[in-house]
């Protein structure tokens, strides 16, 4: 099972993309009167984008990429599900918004696209769905210009240590083992009738910088944070306007991680 996880994971995206584009979470309605959907964590990060070319790794339908060219980027956007990437050519051309999208798995993007970019820019829970935390190094490596960066944002591995509820510690920190789930509903509708298989992976903050470094980038800035942008998980209360913490664990937990990492 576990050697298709590609396939296991990208009929789970593509089941999902449907319930997430209709949903309170993405908000779809604001989106298209303009909104951008990027939060002030990787827009503080990203400062001004206007005339550079992104890559958007794992852009899911596309609202992140497509604000990113709303600020004056030159896009790309990539994901493994074609019910998402669909979606978010949709979007493009219906908003006219210029913009290219293309449907691979990371690990295979060289087949794909032959280009080099200013930033490569990945965020929240995007990870976990890949075993091979070294080869996307490489990946981003490969894409980045010289003096290109690299822009991540991505709830903390300690989050994913805990069961649905966050009353026990259920999973490994380190990437030990390979995570076999069943999810009934989906993180913008606990209630949403679907049921999805999937594989994923823990990645230790250690093994993402190390694997940056190995594939010749230097860490320009790192942050933690102990709350999330996101409302996405069991038991989370709103503290301050877009700002949500899990209730019982109050500020005690880091809820994201983000990094620029420059290739020398």
């Amino acid at each position: 099972m576990e050697n298709n996880y590609i396939e296991i994971n990208k009929k789970a995206w593509n089941t999902k993309t449907a319930i997430h584009v209709d949903s309170e979470f993405y908000d779809m309605p604001a989106f298209l009167q303009g909104k951008s959907s990027l939060n002030s964590i990787e827009l503080e990060l990203l400062g001004d984008v206007k005339g550079k070319k992104i890559l958007h790794l794992q852009c899911h339908f596309g609202q992140d990429t497509l604000s990113l060219a709303r600020m004056g980027a030159e896009v790309t956007g990539v994901d493994l599900s074609d019910q998402a990437i669909n979606k978010a050519q949709g979007l493009a051309e219906s908003l006219n918004i210029p913009a290219r999208f293309i449907c691979c798995d990371l690990y295979s993007l060289p087949e794909h696209l032959d280009d080099t970019f200013d930033i490569v820019f990945s965020s929240y829970g995007t990870i976990g769905w890949l075993p091979d935390i070294e080869k996307w190094g490489s990946i981003i490596s490969r894409y980045l210009k010289p003096k290109g960066q690299f822009i991540f944002a991505e709830f903390h591995p300690v989050v994913w240590m805990f069961d649905d509820s966050f009353s026990t510690v259920a999973y490994n920190y380190f990437n030990k083992e390979t995570i076999i789930e069943t999810e009934t509903g989906t993180y913008t509708n606990n209630e949403a009738d679907i049921t999805t298989e999937t594989i994923s992976w823990n990645h230790s903050i250690a093994d993402v910088l190390t694997s940056l470094l190995n594939n010749g980038l230097a860490i320009k800035a790192f942050k933690e944070y102990d709350y999330s942008p996101y409302d996405c998980f069991q038991g989370m209360e709103e503290f301050e306007k877009g700002k949500f913490r899990i209730k019982k664990m109050g500020d005690k937990l880091p809820m994201v991680y983000a990094l620029v990492a420059e290739r020398q």
